[in-house]
């Protein structure tokens, strides 16, 4: 059964099923329904109107979203691994190999048979996860019983015969008694996925386990039960050999495999789990009780409360050392906050009035009082979490490779295995069909593609789940793929390349203006744009204690429009306001002298910015604003030169401006007076000239450039990160966020090719040689024991050389 033949979805399970005429259906409101297995069924029948409001509500974006695809919920495989009381009712697994399988509830991978996970972690889920526990049980268990059998089986070549004590025959039966429990209860979920590999055609690493082990159990129940069936051409030394210890080992070892790649992918999420962990688990809510209407005093009462009840909108009070326990707004108090685990940066930031605080991060030396702003899902700590789970869970391009390699892989395969053993039967030496069986055995176990499909996942979680540490978080596993191929890095320079927070240095006035009239003019109208040089000119209108709000005679400010990239207008009582660059004014009509040019062009010379202000369409005043270069911006350009990138700077400024900022800082190329769409064109025009293009931007201005971009980088400071906004997200908010990004992807993808180089080279070197290749030249042949440890040791070598990510270091 292919995945493009299933077009109807179970509403119970969600589950994608085919309508074929023998599929298991029920009629209900005159419409017909179609299940994946009778237990669906008669749990839809119960309760019909239900199980179609809770799909509903999925449908809706209530819920998880309707799923892509899936195994059956309704049978019993799973039920032990995963408490029903631990997962809500409609919680999404998916499966960390083959994440465009989902479904509601547990159960088993159709594609690679792996057991599905939940899609997301609760934050209360700190403990070990039930399936590591349950595979951990089984592999102790089947390790006790199995060493007694290699005992048995491999004792006489050191001189230890148990068949002197014992007989043949009850020695038969103990290897029996001691393999069957490791065959039947150690081995049962790997037995599951391989039967139904075979039953919905999705061969995986489990078909060739389930027939290896199989044939080496049921072969050696026959010699115990009925040994006179066995054709003498198996005899070894006049009796049928037993090949009980090879089952159980090839079982155990499996298990083993099991257990070190489920532990590993727990400690990918160990990362996550840590910022999880950040958020308190209670908050201070400042509740206002009225002492005395008529003087309007109020007492306050600090009450603690759980923080999932803190809503949107509640005043909290944070106490020096303290975590703050959502994203805010400052109200009142001073103090300076550790945002490390955002940022990375280890000295801690001043907030005051109006800043933002985001969730999670430790209040230091003072008191602080804020609004919450973001609660639950819409903090910044919730979404990143959320970002990097899916990220976690997405494929990289490079993964198709082993995909389809591996879609004819296990066919090709027990081919072999067939042909292997009408070689041995034919032409090998006595005994020539147990010679035969044993190398049929090996080259199933040994070509077992866990390896494969290890690669590529295994590096994508970890290298995600490490660049989320160091604040760099990555979409999915495509940007990062395409991240690693970028030659080129367009970068914004406004909060990019800068502080992003101007100051205004020089305000020269025109005629009889004074320097305060025109700050709170300006301040006036500015105080309507979200422009970082239109917010410099409040500041320092602020600074000067100018009143630019209260005073009488600019209480009528209207008519505030916004030209984007360009300038801005308004009435302030009844007087008409520009303020823009000089482009601006001459679409405007509005003369810029050649006094007030040369004058820009001298701070523009400095790196200055410089935008004018015109009353009633004439030329008032210039500013010179500064945005200060950041400390770290000289070191992180450097390094990008040095990693072969070239770097090209767009900048809204004026040509002077940008061309002084660019010599300082040794920038490739720069483009001046650039709109937001016009760094989009900018950015396409790169691509066409066959640049893999990155652009860096804050993510709102920049959107457009970010969106035409092969790969966008949102850049983000503390709250006020565009985490959806691009392909890349820096928490941190500077070019060494990029130079971070940069040495992921390239640390990851060279992980992944030697991942993927080490598991086809040991496909394609262990397959001849437990054919019996090496037997003609050194009398070597494989036992199917030893091919389940070779195949166990290459899947432990690709999660080790995975989990060498996590100690990567980026900065």
């Amino acid at each position: 059964m292919s995945l493009s033949q299933i077009t109807m979805t179970d509403p119970v399970c969600g589950m994608q099923v085919s309508p074929s005429s023998n599929a298991i259906t029920s009629q209900y409101d005159g419409r017909t329904y179609y299940f994946c297995h009778a237990g669906c069924r008669e749990k839809f029948d119960a309760d019909p109107e239900g199980i179609l409001a809770r799909r509903n509500n999925r449908q809706a974006g209530e819920g998880a979203g309707d799923v892509a695809g899936g195994s059956c919920c309704g049978g019993d495989h799973g039920k032990a691994d995963w408490d029903p009381a631990d997962v809500a009712d409609d919680a999404i697994f998916t499966c960390p190999m083959h994440p465009e399988i989902e479904q509601v509830g547990f159960g088993a991978c159709p594609i690679c048979g792996m057991d599905l996970e939940p899609k997301f972690l609760n934050a209360d889920d700190t403990g070990e996860d039930p399936q590591l526990v349950d595979m951990k049980r089984r592999f102790w268990i089947g390790l006790f019983l199995s060493l007694p059998l290699l005992v048995i089986a491999m004792g006489p070549m050191i001189g230890l015969r148990l068949t002197d004590l014992l007989s043949s025959s009850t020695m038969g039966w103990i290897q029996l008694a001691l393999a069957s429990p490791v065959v039947f209860y150690c081995g049962w979920p790997l037995l599951v996925r391989g039967v139904s590999s075979f039953r919905t055609m999705n061969l995986n690493m489990f078909s060739l386990i389930v027939v290896g082990s199989l044939a080496a159990y049921f072969f050696s129940v026959v010699v115990v039960l009925m040994p006179g069936v066995i054709p003498e051409a198996f005899f070894d030394n006049g009796s049928p050999p037993l090949y009980f210890e090879a089952a159980a080992v090839i079982i155990t070892l499996v298990l083993m495999g099991q257990v070190l790649e489920l532990r590993a992918r727990q400690q990918t999420g160990g990362a996550i789990r840590e910022l999880m962990k950040l958020s308190p688990d209670t908050a201070h809510r400042i509740e206002s009780d009225p002492a005395n209407d008529e003087l309007s005093s109020k007492v306050e009462t600090d009450v603690e409360i759980p923080l999932k009840e803190v809503a949107k909108g509640d005043i909290l009070r944070v106490r020096p050392g303290e975590k703050i326990p959502v994203d805010g707004r400052v109200l009142r108090g001073e103090s300076s906050v550790d945002e490390s685990m955002l940022t990375g940066e280890p000295i801690p930031v001043g907030k005051q009035a109006d800043d933002e605080v985001t969730g999670g991060t430790i209040n230091q030396s003072g008191s602080l009082v804020i609004e919450a702003v973001g609660v639950g899902d819409d903090t910044v700590l919730s979404r990143i979490v959320q970002m990097v789970f899916e990220a976690q869970r997405s494929r990289a391009p490079i993964q198709r490779l082993a995909d389809t390699v591996a879609q004819y892989f296990v066919p090709t395969v027990i081919t072999c295995a067939i042909l292997a053993f009408v070689g041995w039967a034919v032409w090998g030496p006595e005994p020539r069909l147990a010679h035969a069986f044993v190398v049929a055995v090996a080259v199933l176990i040994i070509a077992c593609p866990c390896a494969l499909g290890l690669a590529t996942p295994m590096s994508v979680m970890v290298g995600v789940g490490r660049g989320a540490k160091e604040g760099v978080l990555v979409k999915n596993a495509e940007v990062l793929e395409r991240l690693e191929k970028v030659d080129t890095i367009v970068i914004d320079k406004t909060g990019t390349l800068t502080e992003g927070r101007p100051v205004v240095t020089h305000v020269e006035t025109i005629g009889e203006w004074t320097e305060p009239d025109i700050l709170a003019i300006a301040a006036a109208v500015e105080q309507s744009s979200e422009h970082p040089l239109g917010e410099a000119i409040v500041r320092r209108a602020k600074q000067d204690g100018i009143s630019f709000n209260e005073s009488s005679k600019l209480d009528n400010v209207s008519g505030f429009q916004s030209v984007t990239g360009e300038g801005v207008t308004a009435k302030v009582d009844d007087h008409k306001v520009h303020i823009g660059k000089a482009g601006f004014f001459d679409s405007q009509n509005i003369h810029v002298g050649k006094r007030e040019n040369e004058l820009a062009q001298q701070h523009q010379s400095k790196g200055r910015t410089t935008i004018f202000m015109a009353v009633d369409g004439k030329l008032a005043a210039m500013f010179a604003i500064s945005d200060p270069i950041k400390s770290t911006t000289q070191s992180a350009l450097k390094t990008l030169h040095q990693m072969g990138l070239e770097v090209v700077m767009l900048t809204g400024d004026a040509e002077k401006t940008a061309k002084a900022v660019a010599a300082r800082l040794g920038i490739d190329h720069y483009y001046a007076g650039v709109s937001p769409d016009e760094k989009r064109r900018h950015v396409a025009d790169l691509m066409k000239q066959g640049r893999v293009v990155a652009m860096a931007g804050d993510g709102i201005n920049d959107a457009p450039a970010l969106a035409a971009a092969d790969v966008g980088i949102a850049m983000g400071t503390g709250a006020g990160v565009a985490i959806e906004s691009a392909g890349v997200t820096l928490v941190g908010g500077d070019l060494r966020g990029i130079v971070a990004a940069e040495k992921l992807s390239r640390k990851t993808m060279r992980n992944i090719r030697q991942n993927l180089f080490f598991a086809f080279l040991y496909n394609s070197l262990g397959i001849p040689i437990a054919a019996g290749l090496l037997y003609p030249f050194f009398g070597i042949l494989l036992s199917p024991m030893i091919a389940a440890a070779a195949m166990s040791l290459s899947s432990v070598s690709v999660i080790s050389n995975s989990l060498r990510l996590r100690h990567l270091k980026l900065h």
